[in-house]
Parts: C-alpha cells; sequence; structure tokens
C-alpha cells in the first residue's frame, strides 16, 4: 500500500543541483490511537529550509507544528526536524469517509520532496468471539480440531492458546499445531491433552478470552488374553472347567466403554475315574501232578485295573499237596519224550514257514525288481505315453490291483535286472530323465469320483453334515483307494493331497473338501490373535490314514519369528477349536505338521477334520498382507458413480468370492489391486479421495476421509469390508474419470491409486481377473501325481537307507531347499516319501520334473557306487 512504501517526490528549481534537493532522515509512520491518547507525528530531513506536515489534502496550521533545527556532523547541511500531534476527534471527524494520513513536504533552494504518507487509525477489540471452541469428548489416538475466530479488531487479535491455564507452545509439543485460521489442532489425543482450552486474542487495545472448552480423552476397554483352562472340577466323572480375561488390554478410562462380551467361558470336562482291580474266581483244580501236588489260578480282570486304579493284592496261583489221594508217580522218562517231541515238531514248523516266506519275497521282490526301469527312465517316463489294456498272458507286468472297478493306464519303458548289492537306484551317465523304452509297466487307478448329487445324498445322512456348506462351489469330493489321489477347490488355492498307501489296502474311503465362509463357523478369537487363513474342511471325520496327507491352503501373514506365534487349531467333534501345532516349536505330536511358505502353508495330518491357521502378534511390527481391490458399475446412466475400494485378507479364496460377488452387482475392477502390509498398531484403516477435477466431478462425502476400525480388519472374521465413494458427475456426457485414491494406515505405510477410467468402456484390467482353473477337483490314482508310481517307489527304496557319503533322503531333503523339517521327515517310517509328497503338493500341476530329476541327479554323483552304469 501507499502506506508502506516511500513516496518522494522532487520539484526542482530550474539549474540546481540534485545534490542539494531535502531528502528525509526520518519519514512518519503508521500509528495507532488507543483511547483518547493523541499521537505524534515527526519527519526529519537535509538540507531543508522549510518543512510542513499535510494530513488528508490540507496543510496543518503553522503553529501546530514543533521544530528544531540543528546541522549534520558529516556533512555540515543543516538538518530540520518537525513533529506534530493528530488527536482522537480530528481522525473521527473523516471516518467512515476514508483513512486519516499525514505526509512531509520539504524545501530547500533546490526544490521539494515529500515523504511517505503515514496512516492514523483509531485502535479498538471487540468483546466476542465470532467462534470459540467447544467441549468434546474423544477416544485416544482420535485427531482433534478446536476452532477459534478472534474478535474484531484494529490492528488484527492475535490469538493464543491455554491448556489448564498454561501456554500452549507448538515448538515444544510436535503433537500440537495452531493453523492460519488461528484452530488447535491435536494430531492425536493423549491422555494426558484431557484438559480445559481457552482461546485468547490481543492487541494493544484489549485481551479477550473465549469460553473454556472441556475436552476428555477416554479409553475403550480392551480384552486381555484368555487364561489356561483351569482344572476339572471333579477328580472322578463330568465336571466343568473355565478359563476367564479381563477387560484391561486396555483398562476403560475417562468413560470409555466396557469391554463386550463375557469374562468367563465354561465348557464340560470329563475325568477318567480310577477302578481298582479284582480276583476273578479260581479255576478248577488241576491233575495231580508228578510231585503230587495240584494247582489252581485267578486273574485280576473282574475288572482289570485302570485309570490308575489300584492292582489286585495276594497270589494268582495257589498250590497244594494231593497225596490225600491217590498219588502214582509216572514211569521215568515218559515227561522227557513229550518234551524232546513237542521241540522238534516246533522246529519243523519254523522251517516251513520261513522256506514259505523267503519263496513270497523272492517272487515279489523279483516281480517288481524285473519291471522297475532304473533311474535313466525318469523325464519323459514321468508322463504316460500310451493307454493300451494290460495283457493277462504278459507275466512282466506288474498290477496293482483296485479295490474298486479300474481303467488301466499303461506305462511303456526299458527294464534293467536286479542289480546285486544295496537296493539303490541304478542311473546311466546319460539324462537322469531320458524316454522310457519299449516295456510296459501297467498301474491300475480308481474311478472317477462320484456324481455330484449322490455323493451330497451320501453326506446327508450322517451328523457332520450339518456342519457342511450347502452346494457345490467350494467343494470338492471323491472315491480314493490305497493309490490315493488329490482333491482341489479351483481359484481358491485349497487343495488335499492324499499319496499312495495313506488308506489302508482294501479300504474304500469317501473324502470331500470344502472351504467354509466365516459366517457359517464360529471361530473364538482372544487378546490380539487373527484368523490368517481360510477355514478348510476334509473329511470324513475321525478317519485315521496310515500316512499323512497334505492340506495345502493360502495364508496373509507376513511371518517372522520375534513377531508372531501362530498355531494350527483344529475343531473336536464337540465343536471346540483346538490348538493341535504350533508353528516354530517341538510338535507335541505326530499326527499334525505344517510347513509355513511366503504364500502358502502345508499341513501334514494323519487324522482329518477342520482346519485354520490362527496368529497372535507378540509386538506392533507383526503386518498382515491385505488385498486392496477398486470396483465400480461397468455403466452408469444417471449422475451419481461409486467406487468401492474392498480391503480383504491376501488370499485367493477371499478374492474369489468378491470377484463373484462384483459380477453379480455388475462391477467391474477399475485399478490394478495393491498389497498393503497392515501392522498391529491399533490404528485404523483410513481412504480418501483427491485430484478429482472439480469442473466434471464432485464428491458427496462429508468428511475428508473413511474409516475403517482397526479391529474388524486385524480379526480376519469379516472377509469383504469395502468402503464406497460416492461421486457425482455435473454432466452426463462426462465419461473420463482421473482421481487419486489414497489408502493408509494412521502413522504407518500407504497405498495410493491412480485412477484413469472411460465409464463407459474402459476394460483395461477386466484380463488381471483369475481366470477359472481349468480341471478336475478330484483326481484319483496316478494321475494325481507328476511322479509315476514306479520310479517314485525306486527312488524311495534307494534313498530311504542311510548311504556313504551322505548321498540319502537328506541331501534330497537340502537340494530342494527342505532341509530345515529334517526332524519332521526322520520321524516317519519313509522320510522320503515325505519329501516326494511334499514336492507334488506344491508343485502340481505345473511343477518342473527336470528340476526334480536334476536333484536326484546330483545325490547320486555323491557317491559312485550308488549311481553306477547300468546295462539294459
Amino acid at each position: 500500500t501507499g502506506a508502506q512504501q516511500s513516496a518522494t517526490v522532487a520539484n526542482p528549481a530550474p539549474g540546481a543541483s540534485s545534490d542539494l534537493l531535502p531528502h528525509f532522515q526520518l519519514e512518519p509512520e503508521d500509528v495507532y490511537i488507543v483511547k483518547n491518547k493523541a499521537v505524534s507525528l515527526a519527519c526529519r530531513a537535509t538540507p531543508a529550509t522549510q518543512i510542513y506536515f499535510k494530513c488528508n489534502g490540507e496543510w496543518v496550521h503553522q503553529g501546530d507544528h514543533v521544530t528544531q533545527h540543528s546541522t549534520d556532523r558529516s556533512t555540515g547541511l543543516p538538518v530540520m526536524e518537525v513533529r506534530i500531534e493528530v488527536t482522537r476527534q480530528q481522525v473521527e471527524k473523516i471516518f467512515g469517509l476514508e483513512e486519516y494520513w499525514c505526509q512531509c513536504v520539504a524545501w530547500s533552494s533546490s526544490g521539494t520532496t515529500k515523504s511517505q504518507k503515514a496512516f492514523v487509525r483509531i485502535a479498538y477489540l471487540r468483546k466476542n468471539f465470532e467462534q470459540e471452541p467447544t467441549a468434546r469428548e474423544v477416544s485416544i489416538e482420535q485427531g482433534i480440531v478446536l476452532p477459534c475466530r478472534p474478535p474484531e479488531g484494529i490492528p488484527p487479535a492475535e490469538v493464543e492458546w491455554l491448556r489448564n491455564e498454561e501456554l500452549v507452545d507448538p515448538e515444544l509439543d510436535a503433537n500440537v499445531y495452531v493453523t492460519p485460521e488461528h484452530s488447535l489442532v491435536l494430531r492425536q489425543a493423549r491422555l494426558a491433552d484431557t484438559a480445559n482450552y481457552t482461546c485468547v486474542a490481543k492487541n494493544i487495545v484489549a485481551r479477550r478470552r473465549s469460553a473454556s472448552a472441556a475436552i476428555t480423552v477416554y479409553v475403550n476397554g480392551g480384552w486381555s488374553t484368555w487364561t489356561q483352562w483351569s482344572g476339572c472340577s471333579t477328580s472322578c466323572g463330568r465336571g466343568w472347567q473355565k478359563r476367564s480375561r479381563t477387560c484391561t488390554n486396555p483398562t476403560p478410562l475417562n468413560g470409555g466403554a466396557f469391554c463386550e462380551g463375557q469374562n468367563v467361558q465354561k465348557t464340560a470336562c470329563t475325568t477318567l475315574c480310577p477302578v481298582d482291580g479284582a480276583w476273578s474266581e479260581w479255576s478248577k483244580w488241576s491233575e495231580c501232578g508228578a510231585e503230587c501236588t495240584h494247582w489252581r489260578s485267578r486273574e485280576c480282570s473282574e475288572p482289570a485295573p485302570r485309570n490308575g486304579g489300584r492292582d489286585c493284592h495276594g497270589p494268582e496261583l495257589d498250590t497244594r499237596n494231593c497225596t490225600s489221594e491217590l498219588c502214582t508217580h509216572a514211569a521215568p522218562g515218559t515227561e522227557d519224550v513229550a518234551l524232546y517231541v513237542g521241540l522238534v515238531a516246533v522246529a519243523v514248523c519254523l522251517v516251513l514257514l520261513l522256506l514259505v516266506g523267503v519263496l513270497v519275497y523272492c517272487r515279489k521282490k523279483g516281480g517288481l525288481d524285473a519291471d522297475v526301469a532304473d533311474s535313466s527312465i525318469l523325464t519323459a517316463g514321468f508322463q504316460p505315453v500310451s493307454i493300451k489294456p494290460s495283457k493277462a498272458d504278459n507275466p512282466s507286468l506288474l498290477t496293482i490291483q483296485p479295490d474298486l472297478s479300474t481303467t488301466t493306464m499303461t506305462y511303456q519303458g526299458s527294464l534293467c535286472p536286479r542289480q546285486d548289492g544295496p537296493a539303490k537306484l541304478q542311473l546311466p551317465n546319460g539324462h537322469l530323465l531320458s524316454p522310457l523304452g519299449a516295456g510296459r509297466h501297467t498301474l491300475h487307478h480308481s474311478s472317477p469320483a462320484a456324481e455330484g448329487a449322490d455323493f451330497v445324498a451320501r453326506l446327508s445322512t450322517q451328523s457332520y453334515f450339518r456342519s457342511l456348506p450347502r452346494g457345490t462351489n467350494n467343494m470338492a469330493y471323491g472315491t480314493f483307494n490305497f493309490l490315493g489321489g488329490r482333491l482341489m477347490i479351483p481359484n481358491t488355492g485349497i487343495s488335499l493331497l492324499i499319496p499312495p498307501d495313506a488308506i489302508p489296502r482294501g479300504k474304500i474311503y469317501e473324502v470331500y473338501l470344502t472351504l467354509h465362509k466365516q459366517e457359517e463357523v464360529r471361530l473364538p478369537l482372544a487378546g490380539c490373535q487373527t484368523l490368517l487363513s481360510p477355514i478348510v474342511s476334509c473329511g470324513p471325520p475321525g478317519v485315521l490314514l496310515t500316512r499323512p496327507a497334505i492340506l495345502a491352503m493360502g495364508h496373509c501373514v507376513e511371518a517372522s519369528a520375534e513377531n508372531w506365534s501362530i498355531r494350527l487349531k483344529k475343531q473336536s467333534c464337540e465343536g471346540t477349536w483346538e490348538d493341535v501345532l504350533q508353528l516354530g516349536a517341538e510338535p507335541c505330536t505326530e499326527l499334525y505338521y505344517c510347513q509355513l511358505e511366503a504364500q502358502a502353508c502345508y499341513v501334514f495330518t494323519e487324522q482329518l477334520g477342520r482346519f485354520a491357521l490362527v496368529g497372535e502378534s507378540l509386538s506392533m511390527a507383526a503386518s498382515k498382507r491385505l488385498k486392496l481391490v477398486l470396483f465400480a458399475p461397468a455403466a452408469c446412466p444417471s449422475l451419481e458413480y461409486n467406487i468401492r475400494v474392498y480391503c480383504l485378507s491376501d488370499t485367493q479364496d477371499v478374492l474369489k468370492e468378491v470377484i463373484q460377488l462384483e459380477k453379480q452387482l455388475g462391477g467391474q475392477l477399475i485399478g490394478a489391486p495393491r498389497v498393503l502390509h497392515f501392522k498391529d498398531s491399533y490404528h485404523n484403516l483410513r481412504l480418501s479421495i483427491h485430484d478429482m477435477p472439480s469442473s466434471l466431478w464432485k464428491s458427496k462425502l462429508l468428511a475428508s476421509y473413511q474409516e475403517i476400525p482397526f479391529y474388524h480388519i486385524w480379526s480376519g472374521l469379516q472377509p469383504f469390508l469395502h468402503c464406497t465413494f460416492t461421486l457425482e458427475r455435473l454432466s452426463t456426457s462426462t465419461c473420463e474419470l482421473a482421481c487419486k485414491i489414497w489408502v493408509w494406515q494412521v502413522e504407518g505405510d500407504g497405498q495410493s491409486f491412480t485412477v484413469n477410467f472411460n465409464i463407459a468402456k474402459d476394460t483395461r484390467f477386466s484380463d488381471w481377473l483369475v481366470p477359472d482353473e481349468v480341471g478336475t477337483p478330484a483326481l484319483v490314482g496316478p494321475s494325481a501325481f507328476k511322479i509315476p508310481f514306479l520310479i517314485r517307489q525306486k527312488i524311495i527304496s534307494s534313498l530311504d537307507p542311510p548311504g556313504t557319503r551322505g548321498a540319502d533322503w537328506r541331501t534330497l531333503a537340502q537340494k530342494l531347499n527342505l532341509d530345515s523339517h529334517l526332524s519332521f521327515f526322520a520321524s516317519k517310517a519313509s522320510p522320503t516319501a515325505m519329501i516326494l509328497n511334499l514336492w507334488e503338493a506344491q508343485h502340481f500341476p505345473n511343477g518342473n520334473l527336470s528340476q526334480l530329476a536334476a536333484a536326484v541327479a546330483e545325490v547320486g554323483k555323491q557317491d559312485g557306487a550308488l549311481f553306477s552304469e547300468a546295462e539294459c
């Protein structure tokens, strides 16, 4: 403004030097009149012969000037200083017309010079605030904004904040800042922020205080983890056991909500009662013996002691002399002859049994080894070359008879005679997986699975059917025998591998595999526990297998030993969930084992049932993977348009369900999915939309962002969490949408979606959707495995025994990066079979057999005698 700039204007006399023009050493400045006190204006110039003030275009009377003369010591030129006083009445005369201003004019022999204008204003500060802060109750870590608009005043009032009458200094507290509009912002409410807040406005006239606003920061209660189950209330028979938790994680404060739910859980328990043993009746006396004695016996069996009961006391054999009766001694030597005859008969029987066993073994050994090709039949030999019916007159065919109606799959390959020495896999110098030769190996496999309707009809007669999902979209089923097979639920990453000989020979099992929706099965979680995988059932329940089946399913955990405690849970027949395995700890049972990989886990189980993977965070650094997916309507006839942002657990089964749901809603994918690492920090997930062209679109949301509560996401029990952004086009001709959507966790990492989309025809992301998996959900017999049965058996028999130079199953596990599970493999009768089963579960149907063959070949190179060249 003109008041802040120098307005020096010179009018030089003709022929005068510009060096003699007056210049101002002091110019008048803006001043405020406080109450009724007059203000003083001054100016000083050199060289000057006259100085006068002009106010609002009129000269000030000469008598109102106070003049002072001096000399500039550095130049010797005369200096003149002039002062005037301005009163409140002078300023009020022109109030409302224009602002009151004054300016100096200095003369010298060379001309005149004008100073800058100085504005004189009447200072004031009104009493009432335009907006005052109000009392609020907020949850801990929630953001707070306290507005304050100070009273009108000249000069404008400065604002400061008081907390319990103490000054709030943003320089000392990073959690606090004051906006240019004077609002006080607390980024995250803390318990210490509970106080009375006052906005103070002040200028040179006065100091005004707003009404105090009471801020209460409350803490909602959270449950602690459950205690261990107490002992059974009775030492014998049916009783109760209980566990408890407290609302102390955290404790509710300042009126925060108390925890919802029960703090005590009870369950029925049964303690087996001890049964003391009791004697049965004495047997009849025996005949009188050679020593003129006879005996009788009894057993501790009515009842036998059990459950810690006491054993019977007293003798179980009673003898007495029988000389009171006729007692005759047998002829000497009779007993010895009978003894010798019995021993000879037993020896003859043992020899006969041994001969029969040797013959049977030789026949089986010769039949198997004569038909088993050496390891040179491994790459092409892993796949069937032709399918032909077996000939009954061919004695070299190795046929495994099925328990059901069967079809025959024939494998061709060269045959090698059985080598002498240890039963090791013989490899030639050629490629490990060379094509099979002209010989044939015949394997039978079970017939295809029963039709869905028949299978479900049979299931409906069982008691456990009530807990299974209806329909077959998330279910696979088949009929299996000792040859094993595989069940898969397409597009979910869930499968069940039943290895060969897992089902006893002569048995036929109808097996199912189902994926449960979270709302169908109640899985109780306590404290910081979270569901990390889908809930999967395989059955029928209670079926025991002779070898572990492998259940594969996805998970969403970013596993780290120091951040997580992960447990495999199984639902018992009574419906309660039990921990059967803690990952990373020594297993307490050999029935279960779990290998956790980056995206999936593989559960070895000898008991079928219902399983889920549950984790408990040990620190706030623990995180889960969320899949963020954006959908919007494929067509939009109206002005309103909705964008749905899904925050899903990063597993295939959940994504499959959302895709099916959106297809029903007519939605289409409008952005490539992103992965977000969601941490156990108790912070909510926030979503906001930005950078929309305001001339084409507007948001109908009232808030700047939306939130999904932390516990809704962390529990994992609500699979389809999403937020909807409702937008409005300003014209029906607008088809292009360009914006950015931010998704972030408070004080955590975030992801942004840059959306450039044509509502009418854009299908750029439609190809990303997971295509339907091609294949049969149930594969029975050899068709379910990539490794042919005979090749598999030869590898197992070669690598199970300890090898020289370490050429055995341990080396194979190391080559396949499975050496962290050696203790589990070693606990099984055939470690090599466990390794091959896991390889099948990991790599079916797209596994690279050449890599497996290379690993087997490297094992063979460690022992020259193990893989000598075989001439066939």
